[in-house]
């Protein structure tokens, strides 16, 4: 398992490793946790969105998934799915295929959330092949460690005012609307933006990410 300390988009890789799996026998199931929605991302509706991934990329549905999806109908009310279920299935898909899981932004996970997410992810990598890729910021990190102990690898990065300012060029070229940008707001954009982004991270440095499926 990889956590990328500082930085908040996980794209690039999950690009790269979507490209890869398309030709070998391999999933790869996304979550992405918004601040916006943070308290109405649980554990449960993080697991059930990288479950329904990994079962709509599947030419049969394995019989203990459906054995457990009718066990929950059957319940009073139809509670739906708890963690423990999703758990079960999700063992029955990655013991048989190997499987990568992106998750982004885990520090805006709620933090009384987070300790199910993980000990979750701790449960799915034990006796499968599954890999998790991670990002968040460095707070995030020691809970990490607690939790999945010695089973993570961690990878910092940060940005430098450069690569921000070519980031923001590059976004500006391909604006598709070029017109309604006077000079003075493009000017505004490449001063603004960039000490923002040095008040967020700390340091200078580059890093760089290369996820295949190795």
């Amino acid at each position: 398992m990889v956590l990328l300390i500082g930085c908040d988009n996980s794209s690039l890789v999950i690009d790269e490793l979507c490209d890869e799996a398309a030709e070998e026998d391999t999933a790869v199931a996304c979550f992405y946790f918004d601040f916006a929605a943070r308290n109405e991302q649980s554990p449960i509706n993080m697991l059930g969105s990288l479950l329904r991934q990994l079962v709509s990329r599947l030419e049969k549905i394995p019989e203990l998934v459906v054995r457990c999806f009718r066990k929950e109908k059957r319940v009073i009310g139809g509670r739906g799915l708890q963690v423990a279920g999703i758990l079960n299935m999700f063992r029955s898909i990655t013991a048989t295929k190997r499987t990568f899981i992106c998750v982004d932004a885990l520090d805006e996970c709620v933090p009384e959330h987070l300790t199910v997410v993980l000990e979750s992810f701790a449960q799915i990598l034990q006796g499968s092949s599954t890999r998790i890729f991670l990002t968040g910021r460095p707070h995030v990190r020691s809970e990490v460690e607690r939790r999945l102990k010695a089973v993570a690898t961690f990878i910092f990065i940060r940005t430098t005012e450069d690569g921000v300012l070519r980031f923001l060029r590059e976004k500006l070229r391909k604006d598709t609307l070029p017109s309604m940008m006077s000079s003075t707001l493009e000017q505004d954009i490449m001063e603004s933006i960039p000490a923002m982004s040095s008040e967020t991270y700390v340091g200078g440095g580059e890093g760089k990410c290369n996820a295949t499926l190795d």
